[in-house]
């Protein structure tokens, strides 16, 4: 009996956040698997420390304006000159919030957020 990958795909996507854990849930049970992460063991003579691998740091950046503040003509200033948009999408930017600058480095970002705040708006890095 040949799955019918394409039919799956497609019930898969038709089905609900509820309707997936519950499949998760009954496949654990009926085949008795776990998404646990790998337990690293040490070897004999190895470094204590080269079991486990080092932590990520994150490297880039998200910049999200989260609200404007009273001074809502200066960070449009600021958007305008961080971003290059036009004055009415800056504008709309300062307005709904949103990204003002994706994948940037951590001093770029950190930068661009010191800009804003000293324009009177709320920032956050993601």
């Amino acid at each position: 009996m040949a799955l019918d990958i394409a039919a799956i795909k497609a019930q898969l996507s038709g089905a609900t956040v509820l309707e997936l854990k519950q499949l998760i849930d009954e496949l654990k049970e009926e085949w008795g698997v776990t998404a646990a992460a790998p337990v690293a063991v040490a070897m004999p003579g190895a470094a204590a420390g080269a079991a486990a691998p080092a932590a990520e740091e994150k490297t880039e950046f998200d910049v999200v304006l989260k609200d404007a503040g009273a001074q809502k003509l200066n960070v449009i200033k600021e958007l305008r000159a961080i971003t290059g948009l036009g004055l009415k999408e800056a504008k709309d930017l300062a307005e709904q919030g949103g990204n003002v600058k994706e994948g940037v480095s951590k001093e770029e970002a950190e930068k661009i957020k010191k800009q804003l705040e000293d324009a009177g708006a709320k920032v956050e890095l993601k």
